[in-house]
């Protein structure tokens, strides 16, 4: 029954497929040789699409998500996590730490910034809000880009909840990390402390904007007055 209903919700999806919007979602998401999505194939469906579809399938069991959640097809995965969060906010303990799990164990197929952007904070975040903290930061200091980017935008979901400690804490370990992607989830991260509480992120950048990267430093600051923002540019704070 798993198999099956799992399949018909494939079936579906390739006769929505487009080849035009597929191809420019293999452009838009990199997908060439050396870029972040390497080797990521898209059947062309946009995502309003797909998360009216994720509604009708509600009912699907977290064994049918996870068949979707290994598809080579990044919307597939896309509307597995889309239906996993779904399940999640209607949870009991038990299931949700079974989801937590499963998310955590499948990092590998979470491999493009929307697909974490859209779950982590609803699935690792809120699993995590009230606990033991301690895997966001296993996390951000992992070797896989986006396990790195789980563990920043997971703390989205305590930020919500004007708790700050550890999205600062794990700012800081990113702070010397490489990749684009993550100085912009981060330098995200702070405005979003910023709307709640500007204390707390001017507190933070006044000790590190003069050695935070310049991506990050851009989003943190993006609503800043333009002379205040001018200020954080030069140093001058």
């Amino acid at each position: 029954m798993t198999n099956d209903r799992a399949l018909g919700i494939q079936k579906e999806l390739r006769q929505l497929a487009n080849k035009e919007i597929a191809e420019h979602s293999q452009r838009f998401f990199q997908t060439g040789k050396g870029q972040y999505g390497h080797g990521d194939r898209f059947l062309g469906i946009r995502v309003p699409a797909l998360r009216k579809i994720a509604r009708q399938y509600r009912g699907v069991s977290v064994d049918e998500a996870s068949r979707l959640l290994k598809s080579e097809f990044h919307e597939e995965r896309l509307l597995s996590l889309l239906l996993l969060v779904a399940m999640f906010k209607k949870a009991n303990d038990e299931s949700r730490r079974a989801i937590y799990t499963l998310y955590l164990e499948n990092t590998r197929f979470i491999n493009n910034w929307d697909l974490v952007d859209c779950s982590a904070e609803h699935i690792v975040g809120a699993h995590l809000r009230g606990g033991d903290k301690r895997p966001l930061y296993d996390l951000a200091v992992s070797d896989m880009l986006w396990e790195r980017r789980i563990s920043i935008m997971s703390t989205f979901h305590f930020i919500k909840h004007s708790e700050f400690a550890d999205t600062l804490k794990i700012a800081e370990i990113l702070l010397v990390d490489k990749e684009d992607l993550i100085h912009k989830a981060v330098g995200w991260m702070l405005r979003e402390i910023g709307k709640r509480n500007i204390e707390t992120e001017e507190k933070f950048l006044k000790k590190y904007c003069r050695r935070m990267p310049r991506t990050m430093l851009r989003y943190a600051i993006e609503k800043f007055p333009a002379p205040k923002k001018q200020r954080y540019l030069k140093g001058n704070v």
